[in-house]
């Protein structure tokens, strides 16, 4: 039997998008509110069993959001919480570079095992954040859960249960603000995506041809039920 995750990451935040904000507690912009509403609206007839969020304030308004139409409560999950920049948090990358130019470049060259001073790697988020993926989807076989969380978060998670390689994860993966991604997931591990950073809920405005969005895709039914092994 396999759970549906549907995969979210927050709205747009304050900060703009080339500063470091991984464990930095911002919250959500104006824009991201209203990208958060229209995804509210897209969800709204979804049989949610649950939600889960990141315990960080653009995660759990993010949810909320989504949970007030649905009348449940968010479930605040530590281990789906961003990756910790350690001191560069609220530098823009061009000042991570003229600061620290060799760090810097051995977190390029390494994605999952290099880290900032004071920052986590790839790896351990990986580690903790599939520990609570796992745990969801043994708590919720065969029904549909919102799991809200964050950019590389969500990165880390895909290129792992897809078994893309990790390393790529920056370089081969993106996720819009608001954007959603839509797996199927067994106890035993196994997924299959059904959507991936996801945002026809913004408006063909946003720059995807109308084939993109989600009511020209009959092969995605949110609504379905998961498949059953």
């Amino acid at each position: 039997m396999t759970t549906r995750i549907l995969l979210v990451r927050h709205g747009a935040t304050v900060l703009a998008a080339d500063h470091f904000a991984g464990s930095t507690d911002v919250p959500l912009s104006a824009e991201g509110r209203q990208q958060v509403a229209q995804l509210a609206t897209r969800l709204a007839a979804l049989p949610l069993a649950a939600i889960y969020a990141s315990p960080m304030a653009r995660t759990l308004e993010t949810a909320r959001v989504v949970a007030e139409q649905h009348r449940l409560p968010v479930r605040p999950a530590p281990g789906l919480r961003e990756i910790d920049h350690g001191h560069w948090e609220g530098l823009t990358r061009h000042e991570v570079v003229e600061r620290y130019p060799a760090e810097y470049a051995e977190w390029e060259a390494h994605p999952l095992h290099a880290a900032p001073a004071g920052g986590e790697t790839g790896q351990a988020v990986l580690t903790r954040a599939r520990a609570a993926l796992d745990t969801i989807v043994s708590t919720h076989a065969g029904e549909h859960v919102l799991v809200v969380s964050h950019k590389a978060t969500i990165r880390l998670l895909v290129a792992e249960l897809l078994g893309l390689d990790p390393n790529a994860y920056r370089s081969r993966l993106d996720q819009q603000p608001a954007s959603l991604n839509i797996l199927d997931l067994d106890v035993d591990g196994h997924a299959q995506l059904l959507l991936y950073n996801d945002v026809s809920h913004y408006g063909p405005w946003h720059g995807h041809p109308d084939i993109y969005a989600s009511a020209h895709r009959p092969d995605v039914d949110v609504v379905a039920e998961p498949r059953r092994r």
